[in-house]
């Protein structure tokens, strides 16, 4: 009877000592040691620094930035905090091209210019200039700044699927893309107008259609690896990308937005899918994060370990983006973030978290519970 009740009186404790940590805000949480990279997205936290403070404070080691606001400056300031630096390049919705470029726009099913869902303007992949357009910017970014690595963004299929109800249309059947899957598939298309082609190329040749849609979008990424190689060879190169299974809006992470996970893996060194909970319309499921991050590793069979290749970073939302997120939600959506098969963590967006004080107290709690 003295057993059970020292260990009711035990677990009595215990309890007590968790509610009193989770009411004065102590860590509550442990060291994970399989995260090598606590990052934030979205700029310098140059509003840490102005008030004395440092990345170090916050458990943070790295920060991603837009490859056009990399400067001198810039990576001093976050090599002095002791932080890897990396750099986020846009692959296929530089729309600023398009102006002097018209026949770069992705073309639809009713053989005209497809209309930027949302503002989301995609290119035509096939199109020779742009693709040596964004090869010489990102080759630059590479020689003239010394950072850890190169993340790819919106490298997909003209769309906008950061939205709860995803805009997905098929594209592009311009008779450079049609030239060019004939001469790969050697499928002899007809002579018929453009929206004729469309329907059978996604009818009949559909399965053909969307492998060599996805092949195009997959030897940019080769060429991407390539480039890297050469210039800047102890950079990762990494991708920011849709967190959808394979299953998920039936099949559109490959027939829609022609992503080949599998394929595009084999030149990459990690992969940051966006589980953004709140914009996706899973504000009350944060379990969803982790699942989405768990699928990931199954489909690689990733085991989580830090030898890994690719390697699986997740950036999680934290600041309100669509819905909102709030800050008693912050500790829980890193937890689900960071769970293996995860070794990194990316926080979005520091430009949305730097007037919620609350919120980087929050992340900094995290960061500083799991830092081994």
């Amino acid at each position: 009877m003295r057993s059970k009740l020292r260990a009711c009186g035990a677990m009595t404790l215990l309890g007590l000592l968790i509610a009193n940590i989770a009411v004065f805000g102590q860590p509550r949480w442990q060291a994970r040691p399989h995260i090598t990279i606590r990052a934030v997205y979205g700029g310098v936290p140059q509003e840490l620094f102005d008030q004395g403070k440092s990345l170090a404070d916050y458990g943070i080691n790295a920060v991603f930035l837009g490859s056009g606001s990399l400067n001198a400056q810039r990576l001093s300031t976050l090599r002095g905090q002791g932080a890897q630096v990396f750099a986020e390049f846009n692959s296929m919705h530089y729309a600023e091209y398009l102006k002097d470029h018209p026949d770069a726009t992705p073309i639809g099913v009713d053989g005209k210019a497809a209309p930027p869902p949302e503002g989301w303007q995609g290119v035509c992949p096939t199109h020779k200039g742009y693709r040596q357009n964004r090869m010489s910017a990102f080759r630059a970014a590479l020689r003239d700044f010394e950072i850890d690595g190169m993340w790819l963004d919106y490298h997909h299929a003209h769309a906008s699927w950061e939205r709860d109800t995803p805009i997905l249309p098929d594209t592009c059947f311009c008779a450079r893309c049609l030239k060019e899957f004939s001469h790969a598939t050697g499928v002899k298309l007809p002579a018929r107008p453009i929206p004729d082609l469309a329907h059978l190329l996604l009818s009949q040749h559909r399965a053909r259609w969307i492998e060599w849609r996805c092949d195009v979008f997959t030897d940019w990424v080769r060429e991407y690896r390539a480039v890297l190689k050469e210039v800047r060879p102890s950079a990762l190169l990494g991708t920011f990308h849709c967190p959808w299974s394979v299953e998920d809006y039936d099949g559109a992470l490959r027939d829609k937005l022609a992503i080949d996970l599998p394929a595009q893996s084999r030149y990459l060194d990690v992969l940051s899918p966006m589980p953004y909970h709140a914009r996706f319309g899973h504000s009350g499921a944060l379990d969803w994060i982790s699942g989405q991050v768990s699928w990931l590793g199954k489909y690689l069979k990733l085991s989580g370990s830090t030898e890994d290749r690719p390697l699986i970073w997740p950036i999680v939302q934290l600041s309100n983006w669509g819905e909102t997120v709030p800050v008693e939600q912050v500790e829980s959506v890193l937890d689900h973030g960071s769970r293996p098969p995860a070794t990194g963590l990316i926080v979005f967006a520091w430009s949305g978290l730097r007037q919620e004080s609350g919120k980087v107290e929050a992340l900094g709690r995290f960061y500083r519970a799991i830092r081994p």
